[in-house]
């Protein structure tokens, strides 16, 4: 991969797959990352984000995880080290993520047909100051235990729902949950 071009195919175990490239797939696969079950969600990620995925040796999931991983970070290895803090939710903040990208883009993303991932990418990079940098740098200032500024302590009565992660629970947890009538 090469940050000139635009793959839309990938090579694992010296054959070539085509990817689901568009900015939703990767979105989709993302969330898959984040399941549970560590396992099943990469199998699920893989076979979202490989095209022929079902015909894949058992022994190329290793490099073709690999892969996806590059492809996620723009065709540069994942950083090492550490895992960073969360500062932001694909899902719980997409509306305004959508609204942010839209105005760095010119144009209503979610009605193209296609948008490829490192694009839409490239739109996320360039969003400056708004609503969403604004939240991030709340949940930073409140990760880290640092007094907000009077407005900020306004802002964040008054979108708490938006600032603060919201908790998700287990297919388990879910099932007690209803059980309970909660």
């Amino acid at each position: 991969m090469t940050g000139w071009s635009l793959p839309t195919a990938l090579t694992v175990g010296g054959r070539e797959y085509r990817i689901n490239a568009d900015y939703r797939d990767i979105l989709e696969v993302i969330s898959c990352l984040q399941d549970e079950d560590t396992l099943a969600g990469q199998y699920v990620a893989l076979a979202l984000f490989y095209e022929g995925f079902e015909d894949m040796p058992r022994e190329d999931h290793p490099q073709a995880m690999e892969e996806l991983a590059r492809f996620i970070d723009l065709g540069e290895d994942p950083e090492e080290g550490p895992p960073q803090p969360k500062t932001i939710d694909w899902e719980q903040d997409r509306a305004i993520i959508a609204a942010e990208i839209n105005k760095a883009a010119g144009v209503e993303v979610r009605s193209l047909s296609f948008l490829h991932w490192w694009t839409f990418m490239g739109y996320f990079g360039t969003i400056g100051e708004g609503q969403l940098s604004m939240i991030v740098a709340l949940r930073e200032k409140l990760r880290k235990g640092k007094k907000l500024e009077p407005w900020e302590r306004e802002y964040y009565r008054q979108n708490r729902s938006r600032v603060d992660f919201k908790r998700r629970y287990t297919a388990d947890e879910e099932q007690t949950l209803n059980a309970w009538g909660v």
